[in-house]
């Protein structure tokens, strides 16, 4: 009885927490990207004070140089993005174009001419028709994200209140892990801090590893890019390195605009094609064999089709904040899945073996 008196209470405490989720979505963006800033800054905090600096003191310095890089970035960098997005989405109809007359001058544009099995008036009908479906998922997507984590907030709010969550939470973490360890049932306690540990290890070894690998290939693609000539390659280097969190898909995502553009501004110069394509190759190469097992490894422990199955879904449901709560509600669930199966192998209903009763007997 007592066994499922927690299940029941671990449950409505889970159903409780997406219910708050759901309902204040549109106002947590903020406070969750500042209590995930104090989480991962944390152990920097704690290094700070062994070197004989107070928790305030540690504090105000992480948040400090934190926001010189942040402004820096948003001065240096921001406004050649937005002018190259700009130019970017002003020139793709130009693109788009010249990839059909492309596809017409080799495979011809009547009615009877086939491709793999299409007419080419057709091929270049659908080529037309996957772009415009991109795009417009695209744009779905980004205004899901805007409304989900701009409804009431604007982005001025967004940059103001984070800090300050941020810095508070940094201030004030030990002592918050300590008051939730306390309100743990005790005859539940080492169970549930084996739990928190094992979840802790995978999301902080992931999260710090996966912001690396992001911020490195995101500068690796956008100079590779660049350096190899390609319009735009600043943008989506940076961008390709941005989503590449999301396994295969920022990869895949990247290669086929990037070789599609190439293919638009450089045929048929085949020297500058085979170099847009080098660059992936090699950064898919160094992230695969160098960066991914050096930086990441297995602490998350999740499959990439689960992990992308739940960014997709956290996304839908609750726009950015789905994004950035993702992959710790991921690998909580696959923590206390893993516990859950462990519980179940040594259980009765699995070895077919009557539960010992109280005095230690069998019945």
């Amino acid at each position: 009885m007592s066994l499922q008196r927690q299940i029941l209470f671990w449950i409505a405490a889970l159903f409780g927490f997406i219910l708050f989720l759901y309902v204040f979505r549109g106002i947590l963006l903020p406070f969750v990207a500042g209590m995930i800033l104090a989480y991962l800054l944390d152990p920097v905090a704690d290094q700070i004070e062994r070197l004989g600096a107070g928790r305030l003191a540690a504090a105000f310095i992480i948040l400090a140089t934190f926001l010189v890089a942040f402004i820096l970035v948003l001065i240096l960098v921001l406004p050649v993005l937005g002018h190259q997005l700009a130019a970017f989405l002003a020139r793709l109809p130009d693109y788009v174009t010249s990839l059909q007359q492309l596809i017409a001058s080799y495979v011809g544009d009547g009615d009877t001419q086939t491709v793999i099995g299409m007419t080419a008036r057709d091929l270049q009908s659908s080529l037309g028709g996957l772009v415009s479906q991109g795009a417009q998922w695209l744009g779905t997507m980004l205004g899901s994200l805007w409304s989900g984590g701009q409804t009431l907030l604007s982005i001025f709010a967004l940059l103001l209140v984070t800090p300050v969550v941020a810095f508070y939470m940094l201030l004030d973490w030990d002592r918050m892990v300590e008051a939730v360890d306390g309100w743990i049932p005790r005859d539940s306690l080492t169970t549930v801090r084996e739990l928190f540990r094992e979840m802790d290890d995978g999301v902080s070894g992931f999260i710090r590893g996966q912001v690396l690998v992001c911020l490195i290939l995101a500068t690796y693609y956008a100079i590779g890019l660049s350096l190899v000539g390609l319009n735009f390659g600043l943008l989506i280097g940076i961008g390709i390195g941005l989503i590449s969190f999301i396994p295969y898909v920022g990869a895949s995502i990247g290669l086929v605009l990037s070789v599609g553009l190439g293919i638009a501004q450089f045929w048929p110069e085949w020297t500058s094609i085979a170099l847009v394509v080098a660059v992936f190759v090699v950064g898919q190469f160094v992230e695969g064999n160098i960066l991914q097992p050096k930086l990441i490894g297995e602490h998350v422990g999740l499959h990439p089709v689960w992990l992308m199955f739940a960014l997709f879904a956290f996304a839908a449901l609750f726009g950015f904040v789905g994004l950035l709560v993702a992959v710790p509600a991921a690998s909580a669930v696959g923590v206390l899945a893993r516990f859950a199966l462990r519980r179940y192998v040594r259980s009765p209903i699995y070895t077919g073996e009557p539960e010992p009763r109280a005095g230690g007997e069998a019945p």
